[in-house]
């Protein structure tokens, strides 16, 4: 591969996740959890635009009516991008000050699935939380239990399995999804611990590709649907959190990236900017779209 790998804009995040590219925009939108920042960066000339919600954040998702989906600390609602309304649709059932939402995504049947981190457990004990499941009418429930750290929840385009990481355990695996959104059929998928690092954030090519940020190895990798390492790329920052394609052809991977996430701390030039990485050969899917009415 002949990469090229470079910064975009002068964003510093302190924890950045959850980059979206928006095709109409063709600008990427990502969230630093920590400060509840969510922004838009123009890849074109690096201009940012900013909007607040109440912090930590977990992640969001596009809504077809053209708000955000967004995940909270405990709640999930509607955010209003133009006025800051916020509709609160949803909370999880447990609390503490250690559990919060973390990553989420929208699926195919226009809904929204988001999952918990439960840090600093003693050892052996369960962490609180799970999966949850925002529906099209506004229903909110738990589907699974038993995470740790839920990274990376996507859809493949090959099998239509929800892949979905536990950061904690080092962990990736795969869901049959049904129409109606529920999970079946949860089995293992690979395990990283032989690449040094946890999965982070997930984006599925075109191929059925799973590409990860390997949180604590700087670098990026892909397995193929027969879990096979193909492509391993070194980033030059500390952590990579996440990653998404876009561009016009959607052939460019953009990755935000963790200054200072609380547990986890860069201190290099590039910790918490967001990366362009173009050459990879590859290209992705538009970015899924929630059909929450609310």
């Amino acid at each position: 591969m002949n990469l090229d790998i470079e910064r975009i804009g002068m964003l510093d995040t302190a924890l950045g996740e959850c980059p979206l590219w928006h095709p109409a925009e063709q600008r990427l939108w990502l969230l630093d959890c920590r400060a509840g920042a969510l922004h838009t960066l123009d890849p074109a000339d690096g201009a940012t635009t900013t909007r607040h919600v109440p912090a930590p954040a977990g992640s969001f998702a596009f809504n077809a009516d053209g708000r955000l989906v967004v995940a909270l600390k405990e709640e999930v609602g509607l955010l209003d991008p133009a006025t800051g309304e916020l509709t609160v649709l949803g909370r999880i059932g447990d609390s503490h000050p250690n559990l919060r939402l973390n990553d989420g995504t929208a699926l195919p049947d226009g809904s929204f699935l988001v999952g918990t981190m439960h840090t600093q457990r003693a050892e052996g004990e369960a962490p609180l939380g799970g999966l949850y499941r925002l529906a099209p009418d506004g229903a909110f429930g738990c589907v699974d239990t038993g995470y740790g750290v839920t990274n990376g929840p996507r859809v493949s385009p090959l099998d239509g399995r929800l892949y979905v990481c536990d950061s904690s355990v080092r962990r990736i695996d795969s869901y049959a999804l049904a129409p109606d959104g529920s999970l079946a059929e949860r089995r293992p998928f690979v395990h990283t611990d032989d690449l040094g690092s946890a999965p982070d954030g997930c984006v599925f090519d075109t191929e059925g590709g799973l590409w990860t940020a390997l949180v604590h190895a700087g670098a990026l990798v892909r397995f193929a649907p027969d879990t096979r390492v193909t492509h391993r790329i070194e980033l030059p920052l500390t952590h990579p959190a996440a990653l998404c394609f876009g561009g016009p052809e959607l052939d460019e991977i953009y990755v935000t990236s963790i200054r200072d996430s609380g547990r986890l701390r860069g201190d290099g030039p590039l910790d918490g900017a967001v990366l362009r990485v173009r050459g990879v050969g590859m290209r992705g899917l538009p970015s899924p779209t929630c059909r929450i009415a609310g």
